[in-house]
């Protein structure tokens, strides 16, 4: 542990200096020179792509919420509902048609109009398979939200340029707050027309800033939107650095060549708060950090080898380890900030005798070898993946099961687990609108396990409770919902079909000299408001 540290010391310091001699005739500085302000925000790993339709991971979606807008939208620290790109709306009586009034003299990037025509545009393009434009990756979100294509959207109509009618095959209670979700973002009809495929490294939304420059492993520029619809940022231009190493980021943090960063390590969090020069900004917790068994693959299709599991990881020695007091044991795929959380439900103990006693109960009396796939960048559930992926490994040890661990590069890492080619998978999941369908469905819906587009990278198939979470979506009285998703989680629970492991409070640090930095519990944020007074 001393020499991984003084390694990744070491290598900061390098690359600190690095940036110190080399930076000075940086995007920053020159826009400094204008009288313009840069915002420099690092992370620990690159977008996956820029079409916010066809990624799942964060590290995309903060750069795409800020080019692309969403009909409806949330409050700046809440999943409270707010006009978008849809001013109004309205459901029908049996609650299977949605009209929404739309925002008038709106503008694409490129210039062209915004209106009911282009919303058709998107979703058309999103839900059906045989669209010209179906193209540039699978639709994860799409068919983990609304159930496949076409999905539970039947049709959308254009009532008129500003007024658009969605309809849909059943009714759908979390259909507003779906539409929020930055995955959703209305994109220019002519930019997808242009680039087809390539659109995801070449995005035009409505939204306050515009794409420049993308510079794989290296950083993503956008500047200012000169012509947006709504009140002109402050900024002029923002910066997304990728720099995988923790203490590498902070150290440009305290150096001053970023603004802000996540991906803390949980040690220098107290000296961090302590700075006078710092400030540190707590995410609320709404996300999972998890362990995903794939539930297909011998010996995990018996679950008492996925029970064994559970009761062999010490969860709060991992917290302890790699938490720095802001996680808390999960026993739930869902958090329990979150309405319809089950709390009844008795977590599986810490007890390695009792894990022995499964896996002899399964078959496997002296255990068995398998591997353990480890995420190569930090994330809010988890910020000390290769670290935590070593605990693990240490617990199952103890009760006989061998793992060799694996990873890959980002995007590969998600493409595989979408495919199904895990065994034990560390995975997370942070909330998008903070309705319980966008945890238990989506992460552990039967309809979700289509290999090469999976949510349920557990790929775990219980009929019932696919049925339970369906009816929940079209049942509008929330308590008659919680019932439900309570229900669900109990037979989940028999099943362990994963092992929840944490819910977690990110850690945003950024200088004292950043305002109106709010970080949401959906895990990104606009930066329309962000300003840097010095």
């Amino acid at each position: 542990m001393r020499k991984y540290k003084a390694v990744a010391l070491l290598a900061a310091l390098v690359l600190v200096l690095g940036v110190v001699l080399s930076g000075c005739g940086g995007q920053g500085q020159q826009a400094a020179k204008e009288g313009g302000k840069t915002f420099v925000f690092a992370r620990s790993g690159d977008a996956v792509g820029l079409d916010p339709a066809n990624v799942t991971d964060g590290e995309s979606l903060y750069v795409t919420h800020q080019i692309f807008e969403t009909l409806l939208n949330y409050k700046p620290a809440d999943t409270e509902l707010v006009p978008g790109l849809a001013t109004s709306w309205e459901n029908s009586k049996d609650g299977k048609e949605w009209t929404l009034t739309l925002r008038k003299g709106v503008k694409f990037q490129d210039g062209t109009p915004f209106n009911a025509q282009a919303v058709k545009f998107n979703f058309d393009r999103w839900r059906l398979q045989n669209n010209p434009y179906h193209v540039g990756g699978n639709f994860e979100y799409y068919t983990s939200m609304f159930g496949g294509f076409p999905g539970v959207i039947k049709d959308v109509q254009v009532v008129n340029d500003n007024t658009v009618k969605f309809i849909l095959t059943r009714p759908l209670a979390p259909f507003l707050a779906d539409l929020a979700m930055p995955t959703f973002g209305i994109a220019s009809p002519a930019a997808v027309q242009k680039y087809g495929k390539d659109f995801f490294k070449n995005p035009v939304g409505t939204g306050p800033f515009t794409f420049v420059s993308w510079e794989k492993d290296q950083k993503i520029i956008l500047k200012r939107n000169d012509s947006y619809w709504g009140p002109k940022p402050a900024l002029s231009e923002i910066v997304f650095r990728t720099i995988p190493d923790n203490s590498a980021r902070l150290m440009e943090l305290k150096s001053g060549t970023i603004d802000a960063m996540i991906g803390l390590n949980p040690d220098d969090y107290k000296t961090v708060k302590n700075d006078p020069n710092l400030q540190v900004l707590l995410r609320p917790s709404m996300n999972l950090g998890y362990l995903a068994i794939n539930d297909q693959k011998k010996p995990f299709n018996d679950p008492k080898v996925r029970q064994a599991i559970a009761c062999a990881i010490d969860k709060k020695a991992l917290i302890d380890a790699f938490y720095a007091g802001l996680g808390k044991p999960a026993k739930n795929p869902l958090p329990p900030s979150i309405w319809g959380y089950n709390d009844k439900i008795q977590d599986y103990p810490y007890d390695p005798a009792k894990a022995k006693e499964l896996l002899a109960e399964a078959g496997f009396p002296n255990g068995f070898t398998t591997t353990l796939w480890a995420m190569p960048v930090a994330r809010p559930y988890m910020p000390q993946p290769k670290e935590i992926a070593q605990a693990i490994q240490t617990d199952l040890a103890k009760v006989g099961i061998k793992t060799n661990i694996v990873t890959y590069d980002w995007a590969t890492y998600i493409a595989k687990g979408e495919n199904g080619e895990h065994d034990l998978y560390l995975f997370g999941w942070t909330g998008d609108n903070g309705d319980p369908d966008n945890f238990l469905y989506v992460l552990l819906g039967k309809d979700n396990t289509v290999k090469g587009a999976a949510s349920n990278v557990c790929f775990y198939q219980n009929e019932e409770v696919n049925n339970l979470l369906k009816q929940a979506q079209s049942v509008s009285d929330q308590s008659k919902r919680a019932a439900l998703y309570e229900q669900a989680q109990e037979i989940i629970h028999q099943d362990e079909p994963m092992v929840p492991l944490v819910h977690s409070m990110e850690v945003v640090v950024a200088k004292k000299s950043v305002k109106n930095l709010i970080p949401h519990p959906t895990g990104t944020e606009s930066f329309a408001n962000v300003d840097i007074q010095q």
